[in-house]
């Protein structure tokens, strides 16, 4: 299951001014791992630190947060097996708290992944577990209304019997142009396209409806190039990261290359997480469980990958990791070391230097940022 670290409205890089501070909201797993919820903290981006500023809302295993576009309201999926669901928050910035609007059932088991469509108009829900994907509508006030869509993912299953018993919804987003929905599902080794109708909030079976990733693969999460003209997909399974061009007018995906994410003398057990490109389309970034590290690779102009080396991620299992809104930092979330680690990105190599360290913090698995 999946884990977050999003930022929206971001300015270039340029234009924001030296050691600006940013309001950061991180998910965590409750239960066992003695954590309340969703966890507030400053973030400096002059240095590059992570200052705790406390609870923020008590929720059960936020395992996912995603804040609006807007900036006014956050939501979290809590994942919590057949009984899971999905809140809605208002946010105060100057107390960093997120005060509850409503909370609807996910209409699957554990939900693991949110995002908005290019509209703000709806919230996306993919439910691992029951292999499902949901569309809510949000309401001027920011609370979710009624659904609008509750698609169940199929297809051929992948080989893997233990992971690939059924289809495993783990990553959904819109494309740039807001025309199509894409899901990544680990069990049916494809990423999924549907074709989004952004006035009733429905969503349709593209031709073709997917595109086939290697046997046994388990694509977990997915990221489009800032020009829209490429997607990769993370592969949890085998450990690999795979470039596909895009065609925008079909949503339909050519696939371009193949590269593991681990070095080839590496033995031993390895989960494949994340995924991102930075701002400037120059690096992609994608994480190992396991091998603790960041793979680092170079994009060439034609959208395929060179491999560009491996960085210790200063912790055990770095669920997810995402970029600062300067693009200046990588922030990784150590779930098992309960630490977040953040690391200066050099903009020529794509070399990642640990700068900070944060510890204390119970099973961080989602980091989003506000920047209004």
């Amino acid at each position: 299951m999946s884990a977050c670290l999003i930022a929206f409205g971001f300015l270039p890089a340029s234009s924001q001014p030296a050691g600006s501070h940013y309001l950061a909201f991180v998910g965590t797993y409750t239960g066992k791992t003695g954590s309340k919820g969703i966890y507030a903290f400053d973030f400096d981006s002059g240095t590059g630190k992570l200052s705790a500023q406390g609870l923020a809302a008590e929720t059960t295993s936020p395992s996912w947060v995603a804040i609006h576009p807007n900036g006014k309201f956050a939501y979290a999926a809590n994942e919590n097996g057949q009984e899971s669901w999905v809140t809605s928050f208002a946010i105060d910035a100057k107390s960093a708290k997120l005060t509850q609007l409503n909370q609807l059932s996910a209409l699957g088991a554990d939900p693991c992944y949110l995002s908005f469509d290019k509209t703000g108009k709806y919230l996306f829900v993919a439910n691992y577990s029951s292999g499902n994907v949901v569309v809510f509508p949000i309401l001027a006030d920011g609370k979710l209304g009624e659904h609008t869509a509750n698609v169940k993912n199929a297809g051929t299953l992948g080989p893997n019997k233990e992971r690939q018993e059924g289809p495993h919804a783990h990553w959904i987003q819109a494309s740039p142009d807001n025309r199509f929905v894409f899901v990544a599902d680990l069990g049916l080794d494809a990423v999924l396209s549907y074709r989004f109708d952004g006035a009733k909030g429905t969503l349709t079976p593209n031709n073709p409806a997917m595109a086939k990733l290697a046997a046994g693969a388990g694509p977990r999460h997915v990221t489009f190039s800032p020009d829209g003209k490429f997607v990769y997909v993370v592969s949890e399974l085998n450990n690999t990261v795979t470039a596909f061009s895009y065609n925008a007018d079909k949503g339909t995906l050519h696939e371009l290359q193949i590269l593991s994410t681990l070095p080839p003398t590496f033995v031993g057990r390895n989960d494949d997480a994340e995924i991102t490109v930075d701002r400037n389309d120059k690096w992609l970034f994608a994480s190992n469980r396991g091998h603790d590290t960041i793979a680092v690779f170079g994009i060439n102009s034609d959208g395929t990958l060179r491999q560009a080396g491996e960085y210790p991620t200063g912790g055990k299992e770095p669920r997810h990791f995402t970029i600062d809104p300067t693009g200046q930092f990588l922030l990784a979330e150590n779930q098992n070391s309960n630490s977040i680690a953040v690391f200066r990105i050099d903009a020529a190599t794509g070399a990642l230097k640990q700068v900070s360290l944060a510890s204390d913090i119970p099973s961080p698995v989602c980091l989003a940022f506000l920047t209004h």
